[in-house]
């Protein structure tokens, strides 16, 4: 966790500590499965709508539209509409969300080196 001395000259609503802080509402808002794949799977790469949501497989339309409704307007994502019939709308990181996703590929690279290890103790647990 941020220390207070980490946080000095950075304004309150930076803190994570504080539950009316704007840090907190980001971190809540990207730390969620469905926001964290749409990231990885966009990587370097400009995706369609339906493109992404073959990616992300599990994911609903609802649930799509509003994650990249919510990465968008925390400045991650960048939508991008065509001018056609039927409208083309594309979607890609900018740089902040492409920042952000070297950490969720260490995330992603950490539930790989340790799926084993969890894995048994579900089983310790019985799940």
């Amino acid at each position: 966790m941020v220390t207070k001395q980490l946080l000095r000259g950075l304004p309150e609503n930076a803190d994570l500590r504080r539950a009316d802080s704007l840090a907190r509402e980001i971190f809540s808002d990207v730390a969620n499965k469905w926001a964290l794949l749409i990231i990885e799977m966009l990587g370097e790469r400009t995706l369609r709508f339906s493109e992404l949501r073959d990616e992300v497989e599990g994911i609903s339309h609802k649930m799509l539209t509003q994650n990249l409704r919510m990465l968008e307007h925390n400045g991650l994502v960048e939508r991008t509409v065509y001018p056609t019939v039927p409208p083309r709308v594309e979607y890609t990181l900018t740089e902040p969300g492409r920042a952000l996703r070297t950490t969720v590929d260490a995330i992603c690279g950490w539930t790989h080196q340790y799926l084993g290890h969890i894995e048994d103790a579900r089983r310790r647990f019985g799940d």
